[in-house]
């Protein structure tokens, strides 16, 4: 793994995962607990964002204090599982404007196609931040970046829960440039195309589905 790839180190993240990871753990759980940490990944991957300075009035005085240089970046949720990280990114940036990509992964091919499209107009002023739990082969992260660059996008980012090295490096040989985020590095794939030892769907985990 080279640069553009990052596993923080950050007790909470870490410890809501492994709560997320448990069998156990109940739908309701799942999902409140899958936003707590999309709160944690958008604060900590847009941590560099480019700052000026600007003067304010405080309760007490005048003061030069900093703000962000640029518009905040788009929110774009890969669906389903994307929806619970972007739960928690809008209490983050909840004036972002959001945007969704619907991908489905063939389970014999393990490619992804896709079934939706919304994209905010002001990706190339604003960036994007795309939100998916899971990178397992890459083929979804792939696809979805290429769509948010297509539709204007220059600056990309890429965060999730729990990543396999094999979508680790996929993903970084197809798109060098973009920032990549996750809260796990596990240990590999299973011949089903499912990180070992993963969460198991993080779609169906969220939203109560088999």
């Amino acid at each position: 793994m080279d640069s553009t790839f990052r596993v923080p180190r950050h007790a909470l993240l870490r410890a809501k995962l492994t709560l997320i990871r448990r069998r156990e753990t109940d739908s309701a759980t799942f999902r409140r607990v899958l936003a707590e940490m999309g709160a944690i990944l958008t604060a900590e991957i847009l941590r560099d964002l480019p700052e000026a300075m600007a003067g304010i009035e405080t309760p007490v005085g005048p003061m030069d204090a900093p703000v962000l240089a640029a518009p905040e970046p788009c929110l774009v949720a890969v669906l389903r599982a994307g929806l619970g990280l972007l739960e928690g990114a809008r209490m983050v940036l909840p004036d972002a404007p959001v945007g969704h990509l619907g991908l489905v992964r063939d389970e014999a091919t393990l490619q992804a196609s896709e079934y939706v499209v919304r994209l905010p107009r002001d990706l190339a002023q604003r960036g994007a931040l795309v939100l998916d739990p899971m990178l397992a082969t890459g083929g979804s992260a792939i696809q979805a970046i290429a769509r948010v660059k297509q539709a204007g996008a220059t600056s990309v980012r890429f965060a999730c829960v729990v990543a396999a090295p094999e979508g680790v490096r996929a993903l970084q040989a197809a798109h060098p440039d973009v920032p990549i985020l996750s809260a796990a590095l596990d240990e590999r794939l299973n011949e089903h195309g499912y990180i070992v030892p993963g969460l198991g769907d993080a779609g169906d985990r969220c939203f109560g589905t088999d």
